[in-house]
C-alpha cells in the first residue's frame, strides 16, 4: 500500500501539497531495537509507519524506563521532531519494537504544510492532544496504581497486540514497560502463577485466565 493510503488526510491536500510531500518521502526500513529518537534536542522529522511496531520512553530519576505510548502500522509518529511540535518539552526516546517500514517527513515540509493547510494542522493538534492524553494515563498508572494492577494490564494489552496468549518476553523487557525491577515483577508473576492465572517459562508467559486478570487489573 502507498503513502496515500496510509496517510488520513491526503484527500484534504492541495494537488501541490501532495506533489511536495511525495517528492520529499524518504522510505526506510529498520530492524528491532533500532533508536530511531533518543531523547534531547535532535529532529528527525515525522515517521509514518507502514508496517512494524515503535516503542517511546523515558527514563525514571532512577534510570529506569517507562514506556508511555508505543505505535504501530499507520501511525504517524510525532515525537521524532520536536521542532516541529513546540510543545514536546521533555526527552523521549524513540526504539523499534519489531522489525519497522515507514516513511520519513522532513521536519520543513511538514512545518510549511502546517502553515499553509488548516486540515493539517487541525489533525496534528488532535493527534498530539490524544498521544498526551495516553502520555498521562499511562504516569497517572505509574504513580498510582499497584504492580498486580498494572502487570495485568500489561499482559491482556500484549496479547491483544500480539494476536496470542502465549507471550515470548522477558521479565527485564516487562520491567522496562512497566518502569520497575525485574526482581519486581518476577515476584509479581510468580504470585499469577500460583493463582493459576498464567503459566511462567524461560523467556515466555502464557495468560491461562484472561477473565481473572480482565477482573484484576480494574
Amino acid at each position: 500500500m502507498s503513502f496515500q493510503t496510509y496517510f488520513p488526510i491526503w484527500g484534504q491536500l492541495q494537488p501541490h501539497q501532495q506533489r511536495q510531500l511525495l517528492d520529499s518521502l524518504a522510505f526506510q526500513a529498520v530492524k528491532r531495537d533500532t533508536v530511531l529518537r533518543g531523547g534531547g534536542t535532535d529532529c528527525a522529522g515525522l515517521l509514518l509507519i507502514r508496517t512494524g511496531q515503535l516503542r517511546a520512553f523515558v527514563y525514571s530519576e532512577e534510570g529506569r524506563e517507562i514506556t508511555i505510548f508505543r505505535l504501530f502500522g499507520g501511525d504517524l509518529c510525532l515525537f521524532c521532531a520536536p521542532c516541529v511540535i513546540r510543545s514536546i518539552q521533555f526527552d523521549v526516546t524513540i526504539q523499534a519494537e519489531k522489525d519497522t517500514e515507514f516513511w520519513r517527513i522532513p521536519a520543513g515540509v511538514y512545518q510549511q504544510l502546517m502553515a499553509e493547510s488548516t486540515a493539517v494542522s487541525n489533525y496534528t493538534n488532535e493527534l498530539m492532544a490524544s498521544r498526551f492524553s495516553e502520555v498521562m494515563s499511562r504516569m497517572e498508572q505509574f504513580m498510582w496504581r499497584s504492580m498486580d494492577k498494572r502487570l495485568a494490564a500489561f499482559l491482556l494489552q500484549e496479547a491483544l497486540i500480539e494476536g496470542t496468549c502465549e507471550l515470548r518476553i522477558t521479565h527485564e523487557t516487562i520491567a522496562n514497560h512497566l518502569g520497575s525491577h525485574r526482581e519486581v515483577v518476577t515476584r509479581t508473576l510468580r504470585d499469577f502463577q500460583s493463582a493459576g492465572m498464567v503459566k511462567l517459562s524461560r523467556g515466555r508467559v502464557t495468560i491461562l485466565e484472561k477473565e481473572r486478570l480482565e477482573a484484576m487489573r480494574t
